[in-house]
């Protein structure tokens, strides 16, 4: 799957974590993501970085999409909170994350043509 703003594609490929054990997991264990590439932890409003071997960018939704909170190059063992709006998380490698690819308040799409 792949997620859009503004109809353009965002991130071309997504892993869905939705279980809890593959939210439990997520990325521990892994060196990197490509680029381009995001996990989904849903439902999920926190996360933690104990145990990871690179640093994230963040990109908190509501339950509609919408962007509410965004944190850029959290360091391993850092905690972080997306808020009580925050439904879900998109974890990215960090250095994706840019004020010219998307925004708070911004609404994102799934789309699974990919």
């Amino acid at each position: 799957m792949r997620l859009l703003c503004h109809g353009e594609i965002l991130i071309a490929a997504v892993e869905v974590a939705d279980s809890f054990s593959q939210r439990s997991r997520g990325l521990l264990g892994r060196n990197g993501l490509a680029p381009g590439t995001a996990l989904w932890l849903k439902p999920c409003g926190c996360i933690h970085t104990f145990g990871m071997r690179f640093p994230l960018d963040l990109l908190f939704l509501d339950r509609q999409g919408v962007v509410v909170r965004w944190v850029r190059a959290v360091a391993p063992g850092r905690m972080v909170f997306g808020g009580w709006r925050a439904h879900s998380v998109l974890e990215m490698e960090a250095g994706w994350l840019t004020s010219e690819r998307i925004r708070p308040g911004d609404r994102l799409t799934e789309d699974s043509a990919a």
